[in-house]
């Protein structure tokens, strides 16, 4: 499928998301929701992982993004990025999550509603680790293993859990799942048109091709510097997940756009794919779990590197299985205004 018809089909299931899914819609004119202090080190620290206002404004710890027109993909990335055409898209105004969701709002979810998620009846999920280089020598992608009992509440499997963790994106979550937690909110998550609109919204089209830096070259957003996957520098400050908004905002004052996780979308992936896909989660997950539909993806993750993913950009996409649980997949959710 050409990169126009995957513009088309992204275009349309923003359409029928819009016109049909039944989820709530807001009015431009609603009062906006306070937003949490984010945004250095010692305030995501303190942050308790729920957005002020939670359980009483449906549109707690949400930013607005206003109606308007942007570049679809990019010319200087990956060939999957490239524009459908050189005209704009349209985006209609809509809400999305200021972070993405953390382990305290999934948490709470859960005991709302006593969702399983799909990892916990699929009995594991597939999680990172440094390699050794004898592992590196036996195996490719001997950095993902399918571990058995690993879950959203039990991100290195048995015996492990998310003490301490509410501030941190929830991880370990399909599509499903996903798609399960926006529902309960009356929410939706976001078309991938949408996704990158916000991302973009306000930045300055030389800045979104390159690595995320400040003006002193420091990184501002979490992903991997060093040589993939045996040595990270951290020089971002964080050698694995960090807690949410631990970075500055984007002009549309949204945190971890870019980085930490990578984000579901709703729409199924189209279009060319490139040599070193996420896919590799499938493939270390086999004889556990059979293949499945590819989702789009957006954003990047603490793993993405230099010499590796270069996906810590906001054109960059990506394939996931949409019922396979990774170690580096989380989500926000949108709620799109009335018109």
């Amino acid at each position: 499928m050409t990169f126009s018809t995957r513009w088309r089909v992204a275009v349309a299931v923003g359409a029928v998301a819009l016109a049909g899914s039944g989820f709530a819609l807001y009015s431009a004119a609603a009062p906006t929701p306070a937003r949490a202090a984010l945004g250095t080190e010692a305030q995501c620290a303190a942050y308790a992982g729920l957005p002020e206002g939670w359980g009483a404004d449906t549109r707690a710890g949400m930013v607005r993004v206003p109606a308007g027109d942007f570049t679809f993909g990019s010319t200087k990335g990956y060939p999957d990025e490239r524009p459908a055409s050189s005209a704009p898209v349209r985006v209609p105004s809509f809400w999305i999550d200021q972070t993405e969701v953390t382990v305290a709002q999934f948490a709470a979810f859960v005991k709302a509603t006593a969702y399983v998620t799909e990892a916990e009846r699929q009995g594991g999920a597939v999680v990172f680790h440094k390699p050794t280089d004898a592992e590196m020598n036996a195996r490719p992608y001997a950095w993902w293993t399918f571990v058995k009992g690993a879950d959203w509440q039990h991100p290195g499997g048995p015996g492990s859990g998310t003490d301490g963790m509410d501030h941190v994106p929830v991880t370990f979550v399909t599509q499903a799942d996903a798609l399960a937690y926006a529902r309960w909110l009356g929410r939706d998550l976001p078309t991938e048109v949408e996704w990158e609109y916000a991302a973009k919204l306000g930045q300055r089209a030389d800045t979104l091709d390159a690595a995320p830096r400040d003006g002193a070259g420091k990184p501002t957003a979490n992903y991997w510097q060093g040589i993939f996957p045996a040595f990270n520098a951290k020089q971002d400050g964080h050698e694995g997940l960090a807690p949410v908004g631990c970075y500055g905002a984007s002009p549309a004052g949204l945190h971890d756009m870019i980085g930490n996780v990578w984000e579901w979308t709703r729409d199924p992936y189209t279009g060319p794919h490139q040599p070193h896909m996420n896919g590799d989660t499938a493939a270390v997950a086999a004889p556990f779990h059979k293949p499945n539909q590819g989702m789009v993806i957006k954003g990047g993750s603490y793993l993405c590197s230099p010499d590796f993913c270069v996906r810590y950009r906001a054109s960059a996409r990506e394939s996931q299985e949409a019922d396979l649980a990774t170690a580096h997949i989380g989500f926000r959710t949108v709620a799109r205004d009335t018109r």
